[in-house]
């Protein structure tokens, strides 16, 4: 699934070829995705120019004419730039045309993202009760110490909590609690201010990485620019359940948190 650093990684690699450029034509070939694609998405586009394209969480927000196009990469989905006229394949259900000669292709196999519609001045409710961003100043340990006093649900999940903090999905939960030397089955109130602190300021450093390197490449993910993601060769726990830990040496272990599963290791997470 694209997690933060993909979808922050598509934006930024789709940016600079929709910003400043018209909708000359919006193709639907299938509007059957999570919800269905506004039968009028194609009035609020056409011949409207993008003027910014955000993130928020793993939303893409692109703010066109008198509002916004919601896009959500789901499970498989991936948006990408073709040359205009390039004959669409097998599970790419949406063309958005450009003047510029090129296309923003939605491509989504099990067809579980969304592209929705904001109007200008609203907030759209899947929007609406989001936490900070992770690489924001809002984020702290402070913030996660607070918030997980008196809860007994484990770590793991508590950091992948929406309401929590934004973005902070399996594969960079599981590395950002090795690198600060938290169990992900540690009970969430059950941990100290000054690893909270160690916790969060992980997270950071953990997705920046992931940014920088375009994403974590998992099955067929791949940047807005077509390149695929490099973040999984620095992975240390990740997907390596029974392999060797790279800083001790001691076999890796896996439980389910959340019916996600949890790689970690006994000796340098506690």
């Amino acid at each position: 699934m694209p997690e933060l650093p993909e979808v922050e990684t598509t934006r930024r690699g789709i940016a600079p070829h929709l910003e400043g450029h018209k909708v000359t034509r919006l193709v639907v070939r299938d509007a059957r995705l999570r919800w269905p694609i506004p039968e009028d998405l194609a009035i609020q586009l056409e011949n409207q120019t993008f003027t910014a394209i955000r993130r928020r969480a793993k939303y893409l927000l692109m703010e066109i004419g008198g509002g916004t196009l919601i896009s959500h990469l789901g499970m498989s989905g991936s948006l990408r730039l073709v040359p205009a006229q390039t004959p669409p394949l097998k599970h790419e259900h949406v063309d958005i045309e450009l003047d510029s000669g090129l296309t923003l292709r939605y491509t989504d196999p099990r067809r579980f993202g969304a592209m929705l519609w904001q109007r200008a001045g609203e907030e759209h409710p899947l929007l609406s009760k989001l936490g900070p961003e992770p690489l924001s100043e809002d984020f702290t340990g402070e913030r996660l110490y607070q918030l997980s006093r008196k809860r007994s649900m484990a770590v793991k999940p508590f950091i992948m909590d929406n309401a929590v903090v934004v973005g902070v999905g399996n594969i960079y939960a599981t590395e950002a609690l090795f690198a600060a030397g938290i169990d992900p089955r540690r009970e969430a109130g059950r941990i100290s201010r000054a690893r909270y602190d160690a916790l969060a300021a992980e997270i950071k450093l953990v997705l920046a990485r992931a940014i920088n390197s375009g994403g974590t490449t998992l099955r067929d993910f791949i940047g807005g620019d077509g390149k695929p993601g490099y973040f999984q060769q620095e992975l240390f726990v990740y997907g390596r359940s029974g392999q060797m830990c790279k800083v001790c040496g001691t076999t890796l272990s896996e439980c389910r948190l959340g019916q996600r599963s949890s790689v970690f290791c006994r000796r340098c997470q506690s």
